[in-house]
């Protein structure tokens, strides 16, 4: 079971998750513990979901077309559209605090 180590807000969540998990689709339905995870639409659209990969990164697959669309150069600062993640190795986010207008 990949274990799943979440930063934000001077927060941090770890919780072991089974495989092929997405993590916004379960924190959706609130079957796990990670209550600040912000996150929008889920098909990887919004890029609300975008978080920072500090650990595990080598496990994921590339960036699908999505994330690159709406990532750009971020991707190349380690973040990743956790709703575009299906996780089979731990792994370790960090999400920023969402921006107020």
């Amino acid at each position: 079971m990949p274990n799943v180590v979440f930063h934000k807000l001077g927060v941090t969540y770890a919780e072991d998750v089974p495989e092929d998990t997405n993590l916004v689709v379960n924190t959706a339905i609130k079957r796990f513990p990670f209550p600040h995870l912000t996150f929008g639409c889920g098909m990887g659209k919004c890029a609300r979901c975008a978080c920072r990969v500090l650990s595990g990164a080598e496990h994921l697959p590339e960036p699908n077309w999505k994330e690159q669309q709406r990532l750009g150069p971020r991707l190349e600062q380690g973040y990743r559209l956790v709703c575009q993640l299906w996780l089979k190795h731990d792994i370790e986010l960090a999400q920023d605090a969402p921006v107020r207008p």
